[in-house]
């Protein structure tokens, strides 16, 4: 009887060995935290459910996102070395040095020199320097963006200009601002987004050849004649360009609302700003003015997806699950789900990802056609860099609420920064 119910159990318990194989202790959990929710969670949902098709052994769960980069940057600093840290997070590109600087987060250099495809599947050495400090390769960067020039054709049209031909200097941008803010009726000529980080004011002041700080990063180099002139624009900005004193949001709301003829911001709010303005107008895109035709540059925004599990039996399903989204698949999901440009080489030249988008998708050449010109958002060095940034938006705002001049907000902001520096 005993040996008779052995044998008819022998095959069950094989059952819920398999089981338990499968979907218990040898099955990958993966905890993914992520910033910005209103661009990302889309993709980010798209990218795990695929991950996880291909991967059925692997399940990816997501934490609370952070509303912007700095929230988030803040929960992996308070949650590090702590039973809630995610196994991946995506970091803004200019807050992994606060990361490196602390020793938060797995240098991937290991897993990158064992990877014998890693350059064939487009991550070309180009591409991960953008996540790369101190020797140590902090991320992979999965997002990435440069400030475009959006504009509303119809309001264009309506003032005299031609949609066709876009301003390509500062001074053209002004002087059809001029006119469509003529046009009455509560319209704007332009806005600028200089709230939030120093990203946008940065992209002036790379734009006219400037640096933030200098070589050996102990001074601040913006208190030069490029980081007077990019401010000198801003000031221009608002007295010949009539811009208004809106928060981030209010601007966006103007200009999807037909209300602002032209706006200049991240590429990688373009899906956000197409789905806005839906049928209200005829949406454009085209590059940044030029500035400095030869020493001018644009700074890469976004984020690079970041390993913190310390866990090795974990490690090699996340570095596979930072590939896939950073890699081909996951640049063909993000692309056209928010704008940025793509951060993998292989996803914008095969047509199997990103090869025909842009042949379709005009609006989101603008963005890709910039891409020579990226350089590093800067990561200002030591403990401070987050005050860093708020004390040149607090300042920016003084400018822009025409509260102090370009050579005052200069001196105020260079004491300012000065302090904050590590010494």
């Amino acid at each position: 009887m005993k040996t008779s119910l052995k044998r008819l159990l022998a095959p069950l318990a094989l059952l819920l060995a398999a089981g338990l194989s499968t979907f218990g202790a040898t099955a990958a959990e993966i905890t993914v935290h992520y910033p910005m929710p209103g661009f990302f969670k889309t993709v980010m949902d798209q990218i795990a459910a695929e991950y996880m098709r291909q991967h059925p052994d692997v399940k990816i769960t997501f934490t609370s996102p952070s509303p912007t980069y700095e929230d988030g940057l803040q929960l992996m600093l308070r949650q590090a070395g702590t039973a809630e840290m995610p196994d991946v997070s995506f970091i803004g590109l200019n807050r992994l040095r606060v990361l490196a600087e602390r020793n938060i987060g797995i240098d991937l250099t290991p897993f990158i020199k064992a990877d014998a495809k890693i350059a064939e599947e487009g991550f070309s050495d180009r591409l991960l320097a953008l996540a790369r400090f101190n020797g140590k390769q902090m991320g992979l960067a999965f997002a990435t963006s440069n400030p475009i020039f959006y504009y509303n054709a119809d309001l264009v049209k309506k003032a005299g200009g031609d949609p066709d031909h876009p301003p390509k200097t500062w001074d053209e941008v002004f002087a059809l601002a001029a006119k469509i803010n003529a046009l009455g009726d509560g319209v704007t000529g332009m806005a600028y987004r200089w709230q939030g980080d120093d990203w946008m004011f940065s992209a002036l002041l790379f734009g006219h050849g400037g640096t933030m700080l200098s070589a050996d990063e102990k001074k601040v180099a913006f208190d030069g004649p490029e980081g007077l002139a990019s401010l000198k624009l801003i000031d221009r900005m608002v007295k010949d360009g009539k811009m208004p004193a809106l928060t981030s949001d209010a601007t966006v709301q103007g200009f999807t609302a037909g209300k602002i003829g032209m706006f200049f911001w991240t590429t990688g709010a373009l899906r956000s700003i197409i789905n806005g303005t839906g049928s209200k107008f005829e949406l454009r895109t085209a590059p940044m003015p030029v500035i400095d035709a030869a020493k001018g540059r644009l700074p890469t925004g976004g984020n690079a997806a970041v390993m913190f599990t310390t866990d090795p039996a974990k490690q090699k399903a996340v570095y596979e699950f930072l590939k896939f989204a950073s890699g081909p698949f996951g640049a063909s999901v993000v692309v056209p789900g928010t704008g940025y440009v793509p951060n993998n080489d292989l996803a914008a030249k095969d047509d199997r990802y990103l090869g025909k988008f842009y042949q379709e998708n005009p609006l989101f050449r603008a963005g890709l056609n910039q891409m020579n010109l990226m350089i590093p958002w800067y990561s200002f060095p030591g403990n401070n860099g987050v005050k860093v940034t708020q004390t040149i938006v607090d300042n920016l705002a003084q400018l822009v609420e025409q509260k102090t001049t370009p050579e005052e907000t200069l001196k105020s902001m260079t004491a300012e920064v000065q302090k904050l520096l590590p010494r």
